[in-house]
């Protein structure tokens, strides 16, 4: 049963050092130690009995070739691996590792080698142009600081760290991958994205310990350093990268004055270095900011002292000012003014009324329309009804919802006027564009109207500037122009959102030429690693003069030009470009001014003046860690105490709540925190700044969780959030680990009026269907009580053919006196003495049942159940039987007599005979006739008719001229449920032989009921073991009659789970083990208990539901359950018996077994699974009994409920029938809440679709709502609840519908072809056929471009498929969260539904059961599985079975930064072969697979042998060694082989009752 297939995915792979793998073909279930014994942990192509000594040597060979592995991935198979792989599969560090830097120096050049010198005695900052190698100036300085650190490393000291701090993310990897090539210490890149675990202490001693040199964002060090993690003493060099933001509130001011500044003694406090291309980022005066820059920083700013050096080393680009017409006043389009005349007093609209204005000056009359069109857009239509929705909620306007769907429907109707609107294409005329962008295509036009080599930056203000520009000249900017947009992370365009991935994506394919033109937001202007530019055009000036600077810097291709575009007559657009220069101007003239010997005293009144205010704020160093609260940093540490504060609504993002109020010209506000917070509030302090206030409530509330012990030394919280219990509990068992346990071999219907005369009997009649391999006659068991309807069965016959065993239990009583008792007992005991020879003690009131013969043909007239039995049984042969018992020879006796009797050698059980007439020609004294039956007596005929031992066979004296009879000799046939065995060839003979009549007995039986009694252990067999199952089901209180009861305890060979496997000690004759009904039972126990997580826990999310159903329905808690049952006791392991049919409770006095006192007992040994496999069997069996298929009735599934209940023994589950789950489950307020217009619209257009009727919309909305949309915005939880419901609903209608439609299929078979129907492929192609991508409500640009591309992809595979139902399957990876909503979907209908499973059914019925009515174009979906076919290769084609596949860690990955590496290899003789690395074993295994395959595919058998020293034989070869012909050889080989054969079978806890006993003949058939 796999338990993980239902966790979320990132629970799925926990990989911890010295652990494999299953290596099954469906995904690994938990990771377990290599070095156990349990055989179950690791996949194997050999028997199941290896020694643990192997495995560990296995396992010992596996590590050291992983270790050794690890070793051989060096850096440059790494790079090679990257510049392979394509852009969008790899990470964004891979991307940025990938990509060669542009600004790489490898030679120093005079004015870096000037500013490093001084950067090594005193803090500076280095003022540079764009692309001027600052960085290289760093490195170097690094490498100097990274030396003198070694040095007093080696003098003891203790160990310090340098940070390079970076202004944004994307700066992370591009300069620490700068760093890695220049440095020789290990550099590592942190931003805060990298997860929870980055605020943990531990996690970053081990940053320290295993780094020398850190690239973060400064806000990662300010928190690092406010926790106490570090403290400034520890730092050993600062690096600020475009050190001119260090100013007010930025993270970089915020280290300096609250950290840096703290460190009272200043000669702890660490070097700093600078870098920028401009000391100031505004339009203020320049001087006093480089002043103010410098003091804060504590550096001196510098230059080179000689400009030209600077001049011969970087390109400047021609700067040029291009002036365009003036542009039109702003203005309305035609469609703004349709738009407006029916729109326009629509609240939310005003602002687009305004931009599209705007924009019809600005680009033209074109991109204004074109504007409303991604204004509207299907994602930006969604996105305002969200707000709308979302405003309402959370305002809780007075307004009646009414008014709220008025307001959507506008917006509706609006998004559906601008869809259907004709927008046309530009033209590069004044017809469509403006002057500003004509004269941009006219530049444009310069660098591309011949080739595309040129790379040209366009800088514009806003983002919408940025698409739509972008939109025209992909229409006009010829065919050598490739255009896209560079805009900020998470920016949102209409209905684009920008990534951090896409960002860098994009300068990607720019580096690489793929894109020659960007058009660009001030995000190109610092930051991003840009190549060099031929044209760079400000479309939209700059507003500051680093921002002219910057953006210039991009110009340094040679002979590059830097275009200012400026509006004709426009005096500000002049005034902001002389301005800009001037400035810089003076910035330079400053730098070049400033004295060599010039240094910043940071003690002055300058930096007095810079702190004035931050020493007005409060702070507290924490006195046991050092950790430092500000008013700053208090707001963090609040939302993070209150993200981590465990919540009964997992829905809400919880945050702390600031009310500010104003009294007397000072702000003061209060802090308040959720419901479950141990602390409600706090009141800061009165200041004049609203901001400052809720910094001072956030710092009161901060040292009242310190104090309480609510907060720790370093400021993290002490209470979190509480994952479930349960969730890394050990669940699973071995199918390997097995017990001895007690196995029940008789049920207790036979002890019913045990010891008690009865005054009645209960008759059952029993017949075969097609008869015996001879006459018959019905037979009847009587007992004292109406035993149940037994189910028909069959036995074999030598031909193979099935004969099915029918029985009727008659209802009327026989009375019986005790002389009929009487009479019936002898009868009985009788057969056991002639047919057995078995004899027992003749008490009446031990007897469990008696036999009788039956009329065959009142038997066959009458079929009711209610007929008199007294008719029914051949009273005549009782009579004959208990009157004479058996015929003694006598000369007198006719020789027609001797005709169609049943002859039994008294002295040798082994020998019984049917008579088929007397031989008139033969004579005693003649010799026995060639080909006969051996016996150990072969002198003449008489002497072979005789088996008493040679003392005794003086004694007596034989008729010399008796006659000779012709017989038939009965076979000795072990199992009559089985087919005849290779190794009974007398069964199929028939062997026919003479013998003299006076030795023999000539019972009185009939030769037609014999043949019947024959089968009578078979029948009783069966029958013990139907009533034993029905004792079961009674234990466990369920009804479920004796076929399934009884399939569903039956365990016919030792690895009866491990389907598709060669079956190990395989049992026949057993009928239909568990598999099936385990495997539906598994299903119906996931869904069961899905319903009951979900009705009974209303507040948990999907993983804790997840984690619960896990804790019911794992093999650990069935285990358990069923030793509380003793289930053990009545699973069947063992097939027919000679030993064990007969009746318990009479003593047998003569006959093999005779001296075994008391009651037989009888262990049988099971693996911990098989008795967990057997509760879910049982739920199989519950289910199938009462199930209709075709037509769902809530009370047919009672049964199965109320064995999930008994099976699972949890309070999460105690429904008794399936009415109980609904009776469970309580509305939730926004289930039953007021439908808005938009929720009612969507039930409306899904009814559609689907011809559901929803009751409750809300329901349904939910079912459309992806995590990423908050809860706030429509007070309705998302679908993870729904789908987690919903997927357990579909399990249930997709194995019904291969489980009944495919019988005969084994577990194996259903699994396999499970898989397509359960896999996200085919949900998402589902939910694209159906539409509902539409009405996915979710907040992820990345995830709506996904799912862009796959509904492309789906429509256009379906549209070529040619009506075949398979297309899905050709298609690439499908978005999970499609699969999700289908999925969710039905869940809501289920829930809607009052839990009415037929509209499940029916949902299946419409859009799913048509793809699956031919399984057998699934075949390969599984089967074609890389490592199902290796295995296959190597067991089947090969016959080698010394191999096995395992998966490990590696020891260490030598990627930088990459995830951590799995290794998968595969070992045949002790030496691994083949192997393949990647993240997750998954994909490491499908790597090892197939490069194991491409090998191995073609291969001889003997080839494989001779090349993998291979030598291992099939099991079912025979040997080629010749043999003697001779008569007594052939015999002997002839014995061996039925000897071997019949060992193999043997079951070991047999083994006693087989061996010989002592004293006189032991009168025995078998």
């Amino acid at each position: 049963m796999n338990l993980t297939a239902d966790l979320p995915d990132e629970q799925q792979y926990d990989y911890q050092d010295g652990y494999a793998y299953d290596m099954e073909y469906q995904e690994s279930e938990d990771g377990r130690n290599l070095d156990s014994d349990h055989d179950d942990e690791l996949d194997h192509g050999h028997s199941p009995f290896t020694s643990s000594e192997k495995r560990k040597a296995q396992n010992d060979i596996f590590r050291a070739y992983a270790a050794k592995r690890a070793e051989q991935l060096t850096e440059k198979e790494v790079q090679e691996a990257l510049s392979r792989a394509k852009d969008d599969r790899l990470s964004i560090k891979d991307i940025l590792e990938k990509q060669v830097t542009s600004t790489q120096i490898t030679k120093s050049r005079e004015y870096q080698t000037e500013l490093y010198e001084r950067a090594k005695d005193k803090n500076i900052i280095a003022v540079l142009d764009t692309g001027s190698g600052k960085t290289h100036i760093a490195t170097l300085l690094l490498r100097h600081v990274l030396d003198k650190e070694l040095e007093s490393r080696t003098r003891g000291e203790a160990p310090k760290t340098a940070f390079f701090l970076v202004d944004s993310v994307n700066l992370v990897f591009q300069q620490a991958n700068v760093l890695k090539c220049g440095l020789d210490h290990n550099v590592e890149g942190i931003c805060g994205a990298m997860g929870a675990s980055l605020w943990q202490k531990s996690t970053w001693n081990k940053l320290f310990a295993n780094n020398m040199v850190i690239i973060c964002t400064a806000e990662v060090l300010v928190q690092c350093i406010m926790h106490s993690f570090i403290t400034m003493s520890r730092v050993n060099l600062l690096i600020f990268d475009e050190a001119h933001h260090a100013k007010n509130n930025h993270p970089y001011a915020r280290l300096i004055k609250e950290y840096y500044l703290n460190e009272p003694d200043s000669w702890k406090r660490p070097q700093i270095f600078g870098m920028t291309a401009s000391p100031v980022d505004a339009n203020m005066d320049v001087r006093q900011a480089a002043r103010d820059l410098e003091t804060l920083l504590h550096c001196q700013i510098c230059t080179t002292s000689d400009l030209s050096l600077l001049q011969n080393n970087i390109s400047r680009p021609t700067e040029e000012v291009v002036v365009y017409s003036r542009l039109k006043a702003p203005f309305e389009t035609s469609l703004h003014q349709e738009l407006r005349g029916c729109y326009g007093d629509v609240p939310v609209f005003q602002n687009f009324f305004r931009t599209s204005k705007g924009l019809a000056s600005e680009l033209g009359p074109w991109a204004s329309d074109m504007f409303w069109s991604f204004a509207f857009s299907e994602e930006e239509s969604r996105k305002i009804e969200m707000r709308q929705e979302r405003k309402f909620n959370v305002t809780k306007s007075n307004h009646s919802i009414e008014v709220l769907d008025k307001q959507i429907t506008q917006l509706k109707e609006a998004a559906k006027y601008v869809q259907n609107h004709e927008f046309g294409l530009p033209t590069p005329t004044s017809e469509h564009l403006s002057s500003k962008v004509l004269e941009l295509h006219r530049w444009l036009q310069l660098y591309y109207s011949r080739t595309g080599e040129a790379r040209c930056i366009v800088f514009v203000e806003r983002r919408s500037t940025a698409r739509l520009l972008n939109l025209i000249f992909t229409q006009i900017g010829g065919p050598n122009l490739r255009t896209d947009i560079l805009v900020g992370v998470n920016s949102n365009i209409g209905d684009l959102n920008v990534s951090l991935r896409n960002q860098v994506m994009t300068v990607a394919k720019f580096r690489r030429g793929e894109l020659n033109c960007l058009f660009s937001t001030s995000v190109a202007e610092e930051g991003l690693d840009i190549p060099q530019c031929n044209l760079v055009v400000r479309f939209d000036l700059y507003h500051t003069m680093i921002g002219y600077v910057q953006s210039r810097g991009r110009a340094r291709h040679r002979n590059s030009k830097y275009v200012h575009m400026v509006e004709q007559d426009n005096l500000e657009h002049k005034a902001v470009v002389w301005e800009a220069r001037s400035a810089e101007r003076i910035m330079k003239d400053f730098c070049n001014r400033l004295p060599n010997d010039r240094l910043i005293d940071g003690s002055g009144n300058d930096v007095d003046r810079l702190l004035v205010d931050e020493r007005n704020y409060r702070s507290y160093t924490d006195p046991e860690s050092g950790a430092k609260l500000t008013y700053r940093s208090s707001l963090s540490v609040l939302a993070h105490f209150v993200g981590s504060l465990p919540a009964a609504n997992t829905e809400m993002s919880y945050q702390p709540t600031y009310i500010v109020s104003h009294n007397g010209g000072m702000f003061i506000c209060e802090v308040v925190l959720p419901e479950h917070s141990p602390i409600s509030s706090a009141r800061g302090r009165p200041y004049k700044k609203k901001a400052i206030a809720k910094c001072s409530a956030a710092f009161e509330l901060c040292l009242q969780l310190r104090a309480k012990g609510l907060l720790d030394s370093t400021l993290l919280p002490t209470i979190t959030r509480q994952l479930p219990a349960m969730r890394n509990a050990l669940l699973a068992i071995s199918a390997k680990k097995k017990d001895q346990y007690l196995m029940r071999v008789k049920p207790k219907f036979w002890q019913l009026a045990y010891g008690v005369m009865p005054e009645c009997l209960y008759l059952t009649v029993v017949d075969v269907s097609v008869g015996l391999d001879r006459p018959h006659q019905p037979l009847g068991l009587l007992t004292k009580a109406c035993p149940p309807l037994m189910p028909k069965f069959p036995i074999y016959l030598e031909d193979g053919r099935p004969s099915y065993v029918m029985s009727m239990p008659l209802l009327n009583a026989l009375p019986v006196t005790r002389e009929k008792l009487k009479l019936l007992t002898k009868l009985t005991l009788q057969i056991y003495f002639d047919i057995f020879a078995k004899k027992f003690e003749d008490d009446d009131e031990k007897m469990s049942y008696w036999v009788v013969p039956i009329r065959a043909d009142i038997a066959k007239a009458s079929k009711a159940m209610d007929g008199n039995p007294d008719d029914l049984i051949d009273w005549e042969q009782v009579h004959e039987v208990c009157g004479k018992g058996d015929y003694p020879w006598t000369p007198e006796m006719p020789n027609d007599f001797l005709r169609d009797k049943y002859f039994v050698d008294k002295w040798d059980g082994g020998r019984r005979f049917y008579s088929l007439g007397v031989v008139p020609d033969l004579r005693p004294q003649d010799p026995v006739p060639e080909n006969v039956p051996r016996h150990k007596f072969m002198a003449n005929i008489l002497d072979y008719s005789v088996s008493l031992w040679s003392k005794t066979r003086t004694e007596k004296v034989w008729v010399q001229n008796q006659p000779v009879v012709e017989v038939e000799k009965i076979p000795f046939r072990r199992n009559l449920l089985a087919v005849v065995e290779m190794d009974e060839p007398e069964v199929k003979i028939k062997p026919k032989t003479v013998v003299c009549p006076e030795p023999m007995k000539i019972s009185a039986l009939t030769t037609c009921f014999v043949a019947m009694c024959y089968v009578l252990p078979a029948i009783i067999h069966r029958f013990d073991s139907y009533l034993i199952a029905l004792d079961a089901c009674s234990l466990l209180g369920l009804d479920i009659g004796p076929a399934l009861a009884l399939e569903a305890l039956t365990k016919d060979s030792e690895n009866s789970d491990e389907h598709g496997e060669e079956k190990i000690n395989f049992r026949s004759g057993m009928g239909p083990n568990y598999e099936r009904l385990e495997f539906m039972g598994d299903c119906f126990l996931k869904m069961a208990t899905s319903i009951a997580v979900f009705v009974q826990q209303p507040n948990e999310n999907e993983f804790e539901f997840h984690v619960r159903r896990m804790v019911m329905l794992c093999n650990k808690n069935l285990f358990e359950t069923a030793h509380k049952y003793k289930l053990y006791e009545y699973v069947r392991t063992m097939a027919f018996s000679r030993r064990t049919w007969y009746p318990e409770g009479i003593k047998m006095i003569w006959g093999k077994g005779h001296k075994q006192d008391g009651p037989k007992i009888i262990k049988h040994s099971l693996a911990d699974k098989s008795v967990a496999d057997v509760c879910e069997a049982f739920i199989g069996a519950a289910f199938m009994e009462h199930n209709d298929p075709d037509n769902f009735s809530s009370e047919n599934w009672d049964q199965a409920v109320k064995a999930v209940t008994v099976l699972v023994d949890s309070e999460d589950h105690t429904m008794q029938r399936w009415s109980d789950y609904y009776a469970a489950y309580e509305m939730p307020h926004y289930q039953i809440a007021e439908a808005t217009a938009s929720q009612l619209d969507l039930a409306e257009k899904v009814e559609q679709k689907h011809p559901y009727h929803f009751r409750y919309p809300r329901i349904l909305r939910s079912a459309f709502i992806h995590s990423s949309q908050a809860f706030m915005w429509e007070n309705i939880p998302n679908y993870e609840r729904l789908e987690f419901l919903g997927d357990s609903l579909l399990d249930m209608a997709f194995i019904m519908h291969i489980f009944y439609r495919y019988p005969d299929k084994d577990p194996q078979w259903l699994t396999e072809h499970k898989m397509p129907m359960v896999s996200n492929e085919f949900l998402a192609a589902i939910c694209v056929k159906l539409g509902f991508h539409h009405y996915l409500r979710q907040n992820n640009a990345i995830l709506s471009a996904q799912i862009r591309d796959y509904v492309a992809e789906i429509t256009a595979a379906e549209a070529d498929s040619d009506g075949a139902v398979d297309y899905w399957t050709t298609v690439s990876k499908a978005p999970k969260c499609l699969a999700d909503v289908v999925e969710a979907y039905v869940g809501a209908m289920f829930v809607d539904s009052e839990f009415d499973f037929g509209v499940v059914q029916s949902f299946f019925d419409h859009h799913m059961k048509h793809f699956f009515m031919d399984m057998s174009l699934y075949d390969d979906f599984a089967n074609n599985h890389p490592v199902t076919r290796l295995r296959r290769l190597i067991d089947l084609n090969f016959g080698c079975k010394e191999f096995r596949i395992a998966c490990m860690p590696m020891i260490e990955s030598a990627i930088p930064g990459a995830r951590s590496t799995v290794i998968c290899m595969v070992l045949i003789h002790n030496e691994v072969r083949f192997d393949g690395t990647s993240v997750s074993d998954r994909y490491a295994r499908l790597k090892a697979a197939n490069i194991a395959l491409d090998k191995l595919e073609g291969l001889l058998e003997h080839e494989y042998k001779q090349r993998y020293g291979c030598n291992c034989v099939d099991e079912n070869e025979e040997s080629d060694s010749e043999v003697e012909d001779s008569e007594e050889t052939e015999a002997s080989e002839e014995r061996m082989a039925v000897l071997r054969a019949r060992l193999a079978r043997i079951n070991l806890a047999f083994t006693r009752d087989y061996e010989s006993e002592n004293g006189e003949a032991d009168g025995t058939s078998e």
